[in-house]
């Protein structure tokens, strides 16, 4: 898709009320910084939606930014980035208060992007319930490749394509029956690794391994690098305009 294209499909977007009409200027996209994200994570999720199609005006959002998180901020967001880092338990204590907001912005038409805790915290127990079903430790499941929780690869297979991805004891989903959820890719053992799925007006994609790793993610843990990106875009890609 060229990007003339993309502008085109954004006014379309926009024009049908799928997606919050930005006041003036680009399409804004909300990155969550702070407690409930570690260094590096948050500025990774960033790099890769401003090297998207859709020409975002990216910024970050938490306590400790120039925008704080509330639903006056998200009312001109058309996507909001949960980015990794830390602890579920944790983090849910730190975002919890944003639960009812967060799933109005969705309801209403906004976009969900979660990537590893963002994607646990996309579920229900504890979470923003966003997701037809709900999250558990990959690591824990039947057959899977990895065990522990030290910074991995994990191989998935993504649109039927085969890939390995950075991985650091990220989710895999569980889906309802009778779901209309989107599964763009599996762990080896089944499990699922990233999906789309409506949410109200709006749509949630998550991912439990980590697409938007930067080369330093792989070399500060002694690991081969093993580019993903693209796999972010299409992640991207998919919660904007659907499957």
């Amino acid at each position: 898709m060229r990007f003339m294209g993309v502008r085109g499909a954004l006014r379309r977007l926009f024009r049908s009320g799928e997606v919050p009409a930005p006041r003036s200027g680009r399409p804004i996209a909300l990155v969550y910084r702070g407690p409930a994200s570690i260094p590096g994570c948050s500025e990774a999720v960033a790099a890769l939606l401003k090297a998207s199609r859709w020409g975002f005006d990216v910024r970050y959002t938490g306590p400790h930014e120039e925008i704080p998180l509330s639903a006056e901020a998200l009312a001109d967001a058309t996507v909001y980035a949960q980015p990794g880092g830390g602890d579920l338990a944790r983090g849910y204590r730190r975002l919890r208060r944003f639960r009812g907001p967060l799933r109005d912005y969705v309801a209403r038409g906004g976009r969900y992007l979660g990537f590893c805790l963002g994607g646990y915290l996309a579920g229900a127990t504890p979470g923003f319930a966003l997701l037809p079903g709900d999250t558990d430790q990959y690591i824990g499941t039947p057959d899977a490749t990895v065990r522990g929780e030290e910074d991995t690869l994990v191989d998935v297979r993504w649109r039927g394509r085969d890939r390995t991805v950075f991985f650091q004891d990220g989710p895999c989903f569980l889906l309802d029956p009778g779901n209309a959820a989107h599964v763009l890719a599996t762990y080896p053992n089944g499990a699922v690794a990233a999906l789309v799925t409506p949410y109200g007006a709006g749509r949630v994609g998550v991912v439990g391994p980590h697409p938007e790793a930067t080369d330093d993610w792989f070399t500060d843990a002694g690991l081969p690098v093993r580019h993903a990106w693209d796999l972010g875009l299409d992640l991207v890609d998919a919660v904007m305009i659907g499957d």
